[in-house]
């Protein structure tokens, strides 16, 4: 249960504990640790080295020593402090579900799911605080949470509303027993239509509010995503995608990868035109669409999990938010335009 502790619990210090695989290749203890360690930055292993906190076989070592296969690499550092005390807000909340253990709600897209740099407020936390009160985990930054949504990215989303609850639901989430599906819009045709896209995911080196898929099975972590197309729309296709594991932006990430990234996605390329003709219409068109939504085309349209206090299995389901289904429209309209010119021109022809 290692991976729930340093996902949900925030100590004073934090303890990270790594052995080197056998193929790993001779690197830098810094560039291996903020690859491994995806929220940390370089800047503060290094501050981390220089406090004499990095250690390699139990011996301190600078930032910049090469590590190889079965090192021991451990490191302890203090925990930001957290500067911004949560306040309640009132905020609107679609709550699907709520009894004294759990809420289950369906998150629009555009609202943060917890505070961060440059989101201090107006998150579902806020909002969560104002609506129950009083949350598991009421000293740290993401009291109730067991999983998140991108901020774009909108649908069923569950929180906990005691102890017990929290850790019942996190333990599904690591042993994967919970089920989630997304909708998602997509560039281009999926070949095959459906199938599983495999591939570790870990934050980009290059820009770390970017992830990426790497091909060396040292880097990143196990992703796996199982996609199945809906409907071919001409430049674009609906997808359907069930989680298998819930790494940082996988669903974006792993289509990406694939060369189709997700509808109007501002991070991996999506919003712009990727597919179709150079004309004038067709600009104007994906432009009216882009502007419908103010990410990418994501939405978690199901979760299903056991509760957490009565066994019961739980199934809840929501339609995409209006902008995704009006995007869907214009689509439909567009192709249905382009056969009737085609079937015009024939006929004159």
């Amino acid at each position: 249960m290692e991976d729930i502790e340093e996902q949900f619990e925030e100590e004073l210090y934090e303890h990270k504990s790594f052995t080197v695989d056998p193929g790993q290749a001779v690197l830098r203890v810094d560039k291996f640790l903020t690859i491994r360690l995806e929220k940390t930055s370089r800047n503060r292993v290094q501050k981390a080295a220089d406090a004499g906190c990095l250690q390699v076989n139990g011996v301190a070592v600078k930032s910049n020593y090469k590590i190889k296969p079965g090192d021991v690499v451990s490191l302890v550092f203090p925990t930001p402090p957290q500067d911004h005390t949560l306040e309640p807000e009132d905020i609107p909340l679609e709550v699907l579900y709520q009894d004294e253990h759990l809420l289950v709600i369906n998150k629009p897209a555009g609202m943060v799911v917890h505070p961060g740099v440059g989101n201090y407020s107006g998150t579902l936390v806020n909002a969560l605080l104002h609506h129950v009160r009083h949350l598991p985990g009421g000293d740290d930054q993401r009291p109730g949470l067991v999983h998140r949504l991108d901020k774009d990215t909108s649908g069923v989303m569950v929180i906990a509303r005691t102890e017990e609850a929290m850790t019942h639901l996190a333990a599904q989430f690591f042993h994967r027993t919970i089920h989630r599906r997304y909708l998602a819009l997509c560039w281009g045709r999926p070949d095959p239509e459906s199938g599983t896209i495999t591939g570790n995911i870990g934050r980009d080196q290059n820009n770390r509010q970017l992830f990426k898929v790497y091909t060396d099975e040292d880097l990143g972590k196990h992703a796996v995503t199982h996609y199945e197309t809906v409907e071919h729309l001409g430049f674009v296709s609906l997808i359907r995608c069930r989680l298998e594991t819930g790494r940082t932006h996988q669903i974006r990430v792993h289509l990406k990868f694939k060369g189709h990234p997700l509808f109007n996605d501002p991070f991996y390329g999506g919003d712009r035109i990727l597919r179709g003709v150079d004309t004038t219409k067709y600009k104007q068109f994906i432009k009216n669409c882009l502007a419908l939504i103010p990410g990418q085309a994501l939405h978690a349209e199901s979760l299903a999990f056991v509760h957490p206090a009565t066994g019961e299995e739980m199934l809840f389901k929501t339609d995409p938010p209006s902008g995704f289904v009006e995007i869907l429209e214009k689509w439909h309209r567009y192709l249905a335009g382009r056969t009737q010119g085609v079937e015009k021109e024939e006929e004159e022809s």
